[in-house]
């Protein structure tokens, strides 16, 4: 698969730009304007309000009462909820796009998630940090501890994170339940996209994190 480079995004200068992670700015470039989109653990609305930039129609899920309450004071359409629980309740095919950004280890069923995203969005992207890169392999093999990383700061008693994943287990997920990948990229230890076509194994050292831009393919 091939990899793209992020692109600028209209309505964005680049000093607007630096105010948004870069798994966001990627996140956003996927996504069509005009678009119809959830995002499922939203937190505070930075994409959400990165997504409005576009013209793009974001409502929002969140587990935490303060995110929402920052949301909803930003002006941003978020409810509290929990996208293990929650997301059955949704119908199908409600939204063009349905983000999991950061959150799937955090949950306690991702595989019941992702087929959930799929099933009330007619894409689905996902982003999560890269429990297969070079750094934390490292942490473990010389260090002896859980690793932590600026994307992943908690200590291994104090996460919300309870599955992490490698892109490797995740690509490897995606197979085992028909998904189409439309999109994959891995971004490295300063946000940027690794930019040679290269095999899985060399995004799986050398990724921080993957985002993968998703659509429901034929069992198999």
């Amino acid at each position: 698969m091939s990899v793209q480079e992020v692109l600028p995004l209209g309505g964005l200068t680049a000093e607007q730009s630096g105010h948004f992670r870069a798994d966001h700015l990627l996140v956003a470039e996927m996504v069509k304007p005009g678009s119809k989109v959830l995002d499922v653990g939203c937190g505070e609305g930075d994409l959400l309000q990165l997504l409005e930039t576009r013209g793009i129609d974001g409502r929002g899920i969140e587990l935490s009462r303060e995110g929402v309450n920052r949301c909803v004071a930003k002006g941003l359409a978020v409810v509290q909820g929990d996208a293990d629980t929650d997301l059955v309740n949704y119908p199908d095919d409600a939204f063009d796009y349905v983000i999991l950004s950061q959150t799937l280890q955090a949950t306690r069923q991702p595989k019941v998630v992702l087929e959930n995203l799929l099933r009330i969005g007619r894409r689905a992207i996902v982003s999560f940090p890269n429990f297969g890169f070079w750094r934390m392999r490292l942490q473990l093999l010389i260090g002896g501890h859980m690793p932590r990383t600026d994307n992943l700061p908690a200590t291994w008693y104090d996460t919300a994170n309870i599955h992490f994943c490698t892109i490797k287990d995740f690509v490897e997920l995606c197979d085992a339940i028909g998904v189409k990948m439309e999109r994959a990229e891995a971004l490295d230890l300063y946000g940027r996209p690794l930019r040679l076509r290269l095999p899985w194994w060399v995004w799986n050292m050398f990724g921080e994190q993957g985002v993968f831009l998703l659509s429901r393919g034929g069992r198999k």
